[in-house]
């Protein structure tokens, strides 16, 4: 007999002999949140699907997939799934949890290496506007001592938040099976965030464009200042800095729904392209980021050098269709 959720949280409520209000005080929801769910207007989330199958003693496999009956479960056994990585329920609320928990340390981490500059600019436009007691060669080294401890400080970020989600890299290499009913609630969840995705990356272009207006002022009208053109370019990377963090805050958490429906960068046949290419990408990046330094650091420009970054972005979708090409006619052949 064909049950589905609907009827399954019903028959174990009643069967525990619980009201609707009751089992919405147990799992710290609202009663028309269960009405909803017993009538089909609604399905519940990845977490309260996993506090429901805790509080009612069966496994999650039995609440989502419609043609299993409770007692295939008894034994605590699962249907054999062997195409690919299976990912439960669990797993895939676990993975978009400790990604949302990646995105807050990410985020900021990345924030603080575009702010890096900012104090050393600061300091040495006061020095040479004489606009203090300290010389050049004081503020010079206080700014690379600050600009060194919040790159420091993010670079450990990286690495103490990178390498406990290091675990779920497999999503991005693997192909993927989820298990019945997963890849509705994954998709409902990403529905839920797009709003906030758009808003994120809406925001975050319309800051990087507004951010270069006082720079452009500042050169138009006070040419010859030095310390209104830094006082401008740090403006300029403080709101370019918080435009990043909109970009990598939403983009790790939409990507992470991505990896777990196989869309956009993760399709299966991205996933083999990086496989094969992975150590090109690697050195890519490294190249990109010596290059950047190697322009930044002599000059002191970092309110030019930053257009670096995009100009490698543009040229890496280039370079991975490239790959993808290379990779079908290698297939064919």
């Amino acid at each position: 007999m064909k049950m589905i959720l609907s009827e399954k949280i019903v028959m174990l409520r009643k069967k525990y002999g619980w009201s609707q209000e009751e089992l919405a005080e147990r799992l710290d929801i609202s009663r028309q949140s269960v009405s909803k769910w017993e009538s089909g207007a609604s399905i519940p989330d990845l977490e309260r699907i996993v506090s429901m199958s805790q509080l009612f003693g069966v496994t999650t496999d039995y609440l989502l997939k419609d043609e299993m009956e409770e007692t295939e479960f008894a034994d605590g056994m699962t249907p054999e799934i062997t195409e690919g990585k299976v990912i439960t329920v669990e797993e895939a609320n676990t993975f978009l949890e400790a990604t949302k928990k990646y995105a807050a340390h990410i985020a900021p981490a990345v924030s603080l290496c575009v702010l890096s500059p900012v104090v050393l600019l600061w300091l040495l436009g006061m020095a040479g506007a004489k606009r203090g007691a300290v010389t050049e060669n004081v503020a010079g080294g206080i700014g690379l001592i600050v600009l060194l401890l919040m790159v420091v400080v993010a670079v450990a970020v990286f690495l103490l938040t990178g390498i406990p989600y290091n675990k779920y890299e497999y999503l991005e290499k693997e192909k993927l099976t989820l298990q019945y009913g997963v890849s509705g609630i994954v998709e409902k969840a990403k529905e839920t965030f797009a709003g906030t995705y758009r808003i994120c990356i809406t925001l975050g272009v319309v800051l990087c464009i507004l951010g270069v207006v006082p720079l452009l002022i500042v050169s138009i009208f006070f040419g010859n200042n030095g310390y209104a053109v830094i006082l401008a370019t740090d403006v300029l990377l403080i709101v370019v800095a918080i435009a990043v963090w909109l970009f990598v805050w939403s983009g790790i958490i939409w990507g992470g729904f991505q990896k777990l429906l196989q869309e956009g960068d993760y399709t299966v046949e991205n996933k083999a392209v990086n496989r094969k290419y992975e150590h090109v990408t690697a050195i890519y990046w490294c190249v990109w980021t010596a290059v950047y330094l190697a322009i930044s650091l002599p000059t002191m420009r970092w309110d030019i050098t930053w257009v670096v970054w995009p100009v490698a972005g543009v040229l890496y979708g280039a370079l991975l269709a490239f790959l993808k090409i290379k990779n079908r006619k290698a297939e064919r052949e």
